[in-house]
């Protein structure tokens, strides 16, 4: 299996398990705020079959990273009912922010977990190494790593998606989460436009933002931070 197969896959299994995380989080704040409909149809839950979408949680992210395009994709959208929140406005965006939210959580959590990782015999080559192969950088290799690397390397493959999902979540294109808050800020005429934008023309916005480098504005500053902190003294020992 080459190099490039193998970080693919590792990248593929964080993906999977970012999208179940983040529907299972709608799910739960949904549930938490008085809206069982999402519970009752088991989403609450981390098991990928009653999440993943089969075109867009497994092929279109197995397309696009064999193609060499950022790995994103979706999972079906996790459904609730308005009519039982409180407040529908700020509970809506509480629900819709749980998503966005739980990535950036298990982004942190798998920055910690490589941290204490680093400090274990072998940890710190391991940890840089894995980084290195994830960003394409010339000389990373799978050749004689030991066994803490594929750890290393599904940990840094998480933060990888997990910040990109989080940032791309956001975005205020629908159907994505970032749609949903902004049109509760929206004029009822230019909401009524914003609703009326089609499936494909959405597609071809996205693609449009994708292709501009917006995506990057903002992912490439959390990006950086999280790689100053993980491997700030690495780099600088190197």
């Amino acid at each position: 299996m080459g190099q490039d197969t193998a970080l693919i896959l590792f990248e593929f299994v964080a993906l999977i398990f970012a999208l179940c995380f983040h529907e299972m989080a709608h799910a739960w704040m949904a549930l938490r705020l008085g809206d069982q409909t999402a519970f009752l149809q088991g989403r609450v839950t981390l098991n990928p079959v009653k999440h993943l979408d089969p075109l867009g949680s497994i092929v279109l992210p197995l397309v696009s990273a064999f193609a060499h395009f950022p790995l994103l994709g979706w999972a079906k959208p996790t459904p609730y009912t308005t009519r039982n929140l409180k407040n529908v406005k700020r509970d809506e965006i509480l629900i819709v922010l749980a998503g966005p939210v739980s990535n950036v959580l298990l982004a942190v959590i798998s920055l910690v977990l490589l941290l204490v990782l680093k400090h274990l015999p072998g940890g710190a080559g391991a940890v840089l190494n894995a980084a290195f192969l994830s960003m394409r950088i010339e000389g990373a290799t799978l050749m004689g790593q030991s066994v803490i690397y594929p750890i290393a390397l599904l940990l840094y493959s998480s933060i990888v998606i997990n910040l990109l999902l989080a940032i791309f979540n956001l975005l205020p294109v629908p159907p994505l989460d970032g749609s949903r808050i902004l049109r509760h800020y929206l004029p009822y005429k230019m909401l009524q436009t914003y609703d009326s934008i089609g499936g494909f023309a959405n597609l071809i916005i996205l693609y449009a933002l994708m292709r501009s480098g917006v995506l990057n504005i903002f992912y490439a500053p959390a990006f950086s931070l999280f790689n100053r902190l993980l491997l700030g003294n690495l780099m600088g020992g190197s």
